[in-house]
Order: structure tokens, then C-alpha cells, then sequence
């Protein structure tokens, strides 16, 4: 009988012809096979992350690898080489007593922890995101106002940590940066930070990987301001949870300015750690809206005006009576109306601007699970505490099935946000789930109807 490496290179070099040699090195090189025995293989990942991202992405590929070299059912069983405080669906698996030395990385992510004795010390701030460059309305008043104030004395004042929410575009990311720019002016030798959740949690499994978790916690802790964009993406990531609850814990203990963005508050954090969505009502909340009439004139004032452009106000009033929801669109059409004018020599007139916003497209309604379980229950008639309750009814159980289904094939969310989000449940439900669906759709012509019509709706 062959060894488990041996069995394991054999699947290797099946998936190595179905997927890029990018994807191969980042996502199979580092995988450790550890066992192999009555038919079941265990294979060591390097951190939660990474076996959250596998199992979602290419799960089915490896089984079909395991079942063609085998040629029997294999069952895939885990082993997460760090995060060993966190369960994973396999911790009846056996520890291994050696810790095999993990391949090096071959692609290196920004990592500036790696010199944090640095004179020029790179904040990684979008210069052009000032406050002078941020128009103030009633939807953004109070946020502007508690950054200026977060500007004259960070740290010191009740803003601390400054929760923003709000939907996309309407200019949480701008803020966050005028902040820390402000800060930096007033305070040259101040480290401060600007980072998205997503690069955040890249580091951190990157510092993990490379047994570099202290220098990637040492730097983090050595910052006077830390600006995070977007730290929904933190759901569901217990591993990195973790390690920023530690981060933050020791800046706000020594009165260091957090400032964190979000799309949603701070109460609609599924699958977040109640100790952390705890220290996030620490300090001020503020939610920025869509712009009002006044604030989109004024925007797009300013915008011409900072573009030595020449567009009549009654082109800046179309523009503005109808587009409606965020910035960022605003100054899509302006960017647009400029190239048009431009390239085909015509007038800015309000007949262009109606060109170009039909031609504009419309902002994607915001596709999440909570509005995906909302859809279901609609269509079902079922309420959400029967559709997220334990009960195993058919009348329950399938709507249930239907929307974990739904969430997987149009939501980016992974397996485990999922679950947590539909009752708490873990992500083998979720795969359970979605295959049930695709078999039964293929012979139940009823829920065949069902799906084509609810994602009707969310298209």
C-alpha cells in the first residue's frame, strides 16, 4: 500500500492540471498530508483561514482527486496547524506530535511590521482624501465634526473608538483618511495606520504562516491611531477576531485612536464576538446616509469647481435630481459627461446628462443573506425565528435548505458565515444543504419553480 505522501502527490498532480499555477502554489503547496486509513485522509493546513477558504473553494476538487486515486469514497478530514483554540468541524481528530516545517511563501504580501523602526514611517493614507476635499452635509456632519475633534487630541476624546456605517459610497473611506491626515499634520511623529479588513486578515495568516504572529502583534500595538476600512469582513474569521480583540484591548488601555468602518452597525454583526461588537459601542456611532439634494449640489459644485470644469447649474441640477444614492456615482457621471464632451466634441448639456445616466448603470440592490432569508420567508410564509430555529419540519427544514442555497451561489460570504447567520449552524450544513437542493431541483418541478422564481427577484 502506498504512503500517504505518495497517494497525496498522486491527487496533486491531478488538481495541478485543473486549476493555475498561482492557485496551486498559495492554496496546495502548503498542505500537509499527515494520515491516510480506512479511508479516511487528514491533511494539515497552516491556519483557520486557510481551511475555511479550501473547503469552500475547492473541496469537491480535492474529493474527486482522493476518489480517482483511491477509487473509493475518501473522507477529507482537516488538522489546522495554528488556531488550535478554535473548533473545527474535525477536532475529534488525533494531535500530531510533530509539526512538519511548512513550505516558504512564495508570493510576500505588504507586511509592514517587518521594520518597525521606520523614520518614514508609511501610514498608507490616500493624500487626497482631506478634510477640505470632504464636502459637509446633514449626512455627514456629526462624523466630520468628531474627526475634527479626533484630529486636535486622538485618543483623548469620547470618540474613541469612531464606529462609521453606512452604505457604499457615501464616503466613509474619505473621512477615515482625512482623520488620520489631520492627525498626522498636527502630530508628524504620531504612528498611524490605515489598512482595509481584508489586507488585515492577509498579514495576519501570512504572520501565522510564517511563525512571525509576536512581530505582526508588536507592530499593531505600537501604533498611536489605527484606521480599519470595512471590519465586516472580520464575521465569521474567529482566528483574526481574535488576535484584533488583543490589538484593541491594548491601544484603547493606552489611549491610542481607533477608527473603524463598517456597513452596517454594530447590532447587525452576525457572527461577530459579542466582547468585540461590546468595545465597539465604547465610544461614538455614527451612521453617514445617502446625500441629501443640498449635499449632492454642493459635491458636484465642488468637484467642477476643484477640475477647472465649466458646467451650467442647470446641468448640476439634473445630475443631482437624479442621481440619488451615493458619491461615488456622482462622480461617475461627472467623469463620464467629461469624456463624452471630450472625445466626441460635444457641449455639457442636460441632454448629455441624460445620455450618460441611462447609460450609467443603476446601483446593484445590495445582495446579503439577511435579504436573501428575507425573500424566503416572504415566499414560503415562514417567519425568520422559524427559519434560523432548530425545528426540523418540512415546512421549516426546506426553506431553510433553500435559503442557505441561495446565500452560497449568490453571496460571496463563506461557509461559515452562512451558517452562523441561519441559525447558527455549521458549515457542513450549509454543503448538505445546497447538494440536497441541486438534487431535488433536478426532480421536483415545484421547488424548481420556487428557486428560478425567488432568484428572479434577487437578480
Amino acid at each position: 500500500m502506498c504512503s500517504v505522501i505518495d497517494l497525496w502527490n498522486e491527487c496533486l498532480s491531478i488538481i495541478k492540471n485543473r486549476i493555475s499555477e498561482s492557485v496551486f502554489v498559495t492554496w496546495f503547496k502548503p498542505i500537509i498530508p499527515l494520515n491516510y486509513d480506512k479511508k479516511e485522509i487528514i491533511l494539515q493546513v497552516p491556519t483557520m483561514f486557510f481551511y475555511e477558504y479550501i473547503e469552500e473553494k475547492y473541496s469537491d476538487l480535492i474529493r474527486a482527486a482522493l476518489n480517482t486515486v483511491t477509487g473509493e469514497d475518501t473522507v477529507l478530514l482537516y488538522r489546522v496547524l495554528m488556531d488550535r483554540d478554535i473548533n473545527t468541524p474535525h477536532s475529534d481528530v488525533p494531535a500530531i506530535s510533530h509539526k512538519p516545517q511548512l513550505p516558504a511563501r512564495q508570493q510576500k504580501v505588504f507586511s509592514p511590521f517587518e521594520n518597525t523602526v521606520n523614520v518614514n514611517f508609511d501610514s498608507q493614507l490616500n493624500e487626497t482624501y482631506t478634510f477640505d476635499s470632504f464636502v459637509e452635509g446633514n449626512s455627514n456632519k456629526l462624523v466630520r465634526s468628531a474627526g475634527l475633534n479626533i484630529a486636535q487630541n486622538p485618543g483623548k476624546t469620547v470618540f474613541n473608538p469612531l464606529f462609521i456605517f453606512g452604505n457604499s459610497g457615501v464616503g466613509k473611506t474619505h473621512i477615515s483618511n482625512a482623520i488620520g491626515i489631520e492627525t498626522k499634520k498636527q502630530n508628524p511623529h504620531k504612528r498611524i495606520l490605515y489598512v482595509s479588513a481584508n489586507l488585515f486578515q492577509i498579514q495576519y495568516t501570512d504572520a501565522v504562516r510564517t511563525n512571525n504572529q509576536n512581530d505582526f502583534l508588536n507592530f499593531y500595538q505600537s501604533l498611536d491611531m489605527l484606521i480599519i476600512d470595512d471590519i465586516h469582513e472580520f464575521m465569521s474569521k474567529p482566528g483574526t477576531q481574535n488576535t484584533f480583540f488583543n490589538i484593541f484591548n491594548h491601544l484603547h488601555r493606552l489611549g491610542k485612536q481607533i477608527i473603524l468602518t463598517c456597513d452596517r452597525q454594530p447590532l447587525e454583526l452576525k457572527g461577530m464576538e459579542e466582547r468585540l461588537l461590546t468595545r465597539f459601542r465604547w465610544g461614538l456611532t455614527a451612521e453617514i446616509t445617502k446625500p441629501d439634494i443640498e449635499l449632492r449640489n454642493n459635491i458636484l459644485r465642488y468637484k467642477i469647481k476643484n477640475n477647472n470644469l465649466l458646467i451650467s447649474e442647470d446641468v448640476i441640477s439634473f445630475i443631482a435630481d437624479n442621481v440619488t444614492e451615493n458619491i461615488r456615482d456622482l462622480e461617475g457621471v461627472l467623469i463620464s459627461l467629461l469624456a463624452h464632451s471630450t472625445i466626441n466634441n460635444e457641449e455639457i448639456s442636460v441632454e448629455l446628462a441624460k445620455k450618460i445616466i441611462n447609460l450609467t448603470p443603476k446601483e446593484k440592490k445590495k445582495i446579503n443573506i439577511e435579504y436573501i432569508c428575507d425573500l424566503v420567508c416572504e415566499h414560503y410564509s415562514v417567519s425568520q425565528d422559524d427559519l434560523c430555529s432548530k425545528s426540523r419540519k418540512a415546512i421549516v427544514a426546506q426553506p431553510r435548505q433553500v435559503a442557505m442555497y441561495l446565500a452560497r451561489k449568490h453571496t460571496s460570504y463563506s461557509l461559515d458565515t452562512i451558517a452562523n447567520t441561519i441559525g447558527n449552524r455549521t458549515h457542513a450544513t450549509v454543503i448538505h444543504s445546497c447538494k440536497l437542493i441541486e438534487s431535488l431541483i433536478k426532480q421536483d418541478k415545484l421547488l424548481k419553480n420556487d428557486i428560478q422564481m425567488l432568484e428572479a427577484r434577487i437578480k
